[in-house]
């Protein structure tokens, strides 16, 4: 006679494989549909904060290397900002960590710390580096680009992920 053996799959397991699937397909994939930055960057962001708070900071971490990526694979941002595209990924850290550290004093104290530095890294990477490499004039449109519009994606971000966070409370409730 065969024994069977039966895998008992943890039901904590299966949603936290389920939430980070979800929001790394939403953090990968809107990106692709929409083409603007005032739609997309708040969205990404909110994901960022939403997976700091459901799976933590590893997670997230994860989640922000790849929407750029994926970006630069699938056409959405121009060759020519391919250098920058590593300081993308390493402002989406600063951002989950920042957040993650002020977030268990306040959460909008959170979000509005991790938000300005992720401003300031990108701003002062992107500036750096587009300097070095790239022409003057394309530098400074780009530099425009990753300034101040980065700020209020990530403050929007915040806002969209508090909403989201609301609801996915209320409906667990």
């Amino acid at each position: 006679m065969e024994q069977v053996k039966s895998l008992k799959i943890n039901k904590e397991i299966i949603l936290t494989i389920t939430q980070f699937g979800g929001l790394l397909a939403l953090a990968t994939f809107v990106p692709m549909f929409w083409h603007n930055q005032f739609v997309t960057g708040p969205i990404v962001n909110a994901v960022l904060f939403a997976t700091v708070v459901l799976l933590g900071r590893e997670s997230a971490i994860l989640v922000g290397l790849i929407p750029s990526v994926m970006a630069l694979s699938f056409g959405l941002l121009p060759p020519a900002l391919a250098p920058i595209v590593p300081f993308i990924m390493a402002s989406n850290a600063v951002l989950v960590l920042a957040f993650s550290l002020f977030k268990r004093v306040n959460y909008w104290l959170g979000v509005a710390i991790a938000s300005f530095l992720k401003f300031v890294f990108l701003y002062f990477s992107t500036f750096v580096v587009l300097e070095l490499i790239v022409k003057k004039e394309l530098a400074q449109n780009v530099i425009m680009i990753m300034s101040w519009s980065q700020l209020v994606t990530a403050l929007s971000g915040g806002i969209l992920a508090f909403i989201f966070l609301k609801k996915l409370k209320r409906f667990n409730n």
